[in-house]
């Protein structure tokens, strides 16, 4: 299956890409899994999203999918099946922090 992700700005960037990218995961699709085909096609971005130790997500990500935050759902939720269908992206945001 085919996963639609948006990436912000900076992260389009470093993997030196414009847009949306397309990436195959096999189903079903979790978050755990599109991550590890992003980092794998992308290995660059390897550690910008989730820590290379830990595995944890950075404190600044947030992930949006069917204008849902699903960022505490955890890894090994199943994506939503618009997502996974390819009919809605994943939106991987960096939150904007400051006083």
């Amino acid at each position: 299956m085919v996963v639609r992700v948006v990436l912000p700005s900076h992260l389009r960037l470093l993997a030196r890409v414009d847009g949306e990218l397309e990436l195959e995961v096999v189903p079903p699709a979790t978050l755990g899994s599109l991550m590890d085909a992003l980092e794998a096609r992308y290995p660059v971005l390897a550690g910008t999203i989730r820590e290379h130790s830990s595995g944890r997500r950075r404190p600044l990500v947030r992930f949006f999918a069917c204008r849902l935050d699903i960022t505490q759902d955890g890894w090994a939720v199943e994506l939503p099946c618009s997502v996974q269908d390819g009919s809605e992206p994943l939106l991987v945001v960096g939150a904007i922090a400051g006083g």
